[in-house]
């Protein structure tokens, strides 16, 4: 196990879910109708159902969140593109910044206006 910040407003939908559902005994959160561990195929099938559901079928077709891991990478690439530092948007995401980079630093886009402004406002201190 490894602690995780999360912005505040994750934490109130984590604790309402929690306050609904309890948890294993384990402490998953998400676990099966015996409390074990949910199946990777259990995992793809709900998965391809609920994207049937939010997404149009144009969607549905392509590559959009085609897998549950994407939401990671969307995710990554959020924090990252919001500002977030390497070394935290490494920390949340469990890598070393040096992965982080590696695999992320495509995903950085639109920056160069803002980073050129933040180098001079450091230069004319």
């Amino acid at each position: 196990m490894r602690p995780v910040p999360i912005p505040p407003e994750l934490v109130k939908i984590l604790r309402q879910h929690i306050d609904e559902y309890g948890t294993g005994e384990d402490g998953r959160l998400f676990r099966s109708e015996r409390g074990g561990v949910i199946g990777s195929t259990a995992y793809t099938e709900v998965w391809q159902e609920a994207r049937k559901l939010a997404f149009t079928p144009a969607q549905v077709a392509s590559p959009l969140t085609r897998r549950p891991y994407d939401l990671r990478h969307a995710a990554v690439s959020l924090w990252l593109n919001a500002g977030v530092s390497a070394p935290d948007v490494a920390e949340r995401a469990g890598h070393s910044v040096d992965v982080l980079l590696r695999v992320y630093a495509k995903c950085l886009d639109g920056h160069k206006d803002v980073a050129n402004k933040r180098i001079g406002d450091a230069l004319t201190v």
